[in-house]
């Protein structure tokens, strides 16, 4: 199926992760000029790298996303570049921390804060309104599990995952009669190392990731590609009537199951 991306800009924030490199490859497969955005150059240029191995085209760009400065400046120079942004792929974020509120550090918080809310915001508000301007776009903010339904230990990240959720929906209201969708995706564990791993095989590696392979009906854990493909749909012709939504990409663990 042709996506319709050929003529398109994408703009990956956190480019040079797991995801979001996985994010740049399939984006560029299906024809976009991909941006990979990291603070980590030598990551973002990796990601482009791939793209390019495999016939696409891409740029590889570093930026603090809480430097609103820095963001304004770096949105400008891709736009100089390429014309505007027609795909912005929210995907930078932090996911470490792991404490109970009683011990919860504060200095985590506010980095999580800075970083998975505000620097989403920032970026976002920098592409919107040429988005809205031209008369075609796609946001696609990436939450998690522990956004839709809360992580044990994980104040931070759950809390601004959850946010995104808001947020996107604010902006499907915002360009819905514009041209431009925003939506949400809500994925499970998404590791390609980890996938193919029997729950017992798992148990050996990693519990926690035991653990939730076993209460996914699939009974395994999710890839980056699983995600990746997602993304690339959310950003094509083809759901151009779909806004607004939080998709999850679980493996059916958001469902009750007994």
């Amino acid at each position: 199926m042709d996506f319709g991306l050929d003529d398109k800009t994408a703009l990956v924030t956190g480019g040079g992760g797991r995801i979001g490199s996985e994010d740049c490859e399939v984006l560029g497969a299906e024809g976009a000029t991909v941006v990979a955005l990291d603070v980590k150059l030598e990551a973002a240029q990796t990601a482009i790298d791939t793209v390019e191995e495999q016939g696409g085209e891409g740029f590889a760009v570093e930026c603090d996303l809480t430097d609103r400065e820095d963001v304004a400046a770096t949105v400008e120079a891709i736009r100089e570049e390429t014309g505007g942004v027609d795909v912005l792929v929210n995907n930078a974020g932090m996911v470490d921390a792991r404490s109970r509120m009683q011990d919860y550090d504060d200095d985590v918080w506010d980095r999580d804060v800075a970083i998975n809310l505000t620097g989403t915001y920032n970026v976002t508000r920098q592409v919107f309104p040429g988005m809205c301007d031209r008369g075609w776009g796609r946001v696609i903010n990436m939450s998690s599990m522990a956004g839709w339904q809360g992580g044990f230990g994980q104040a931070s990240y759950s809390a601004t995952k959850a946010a995104l959720i808001g947020f996107g929906k604010t902006l499907a209201l915002e360009g819905a009669q514009k041209g431009v969708t925003s939506n949400v995706i809500a994925p499970n564990i998404v590791v390609e190392q980890f996938a193919d791993m029997s729950i017992e095989e798992l148990e050996q590696f990693d519990e926690h990731f035991a653990r939730i392979a076993k209460a996914t009906p699939m009974r395994k854990l999710g890839r980056e590609r699983d995600v990746a493909n997602m993304v690339a749909y959310l950003a094509s012709e083809q759901s151009s009537y779909v806004t607004g939504q939080v998709v999850g990409v679980t493996g059916g663990i958001d469902l009750f199951s007994f």
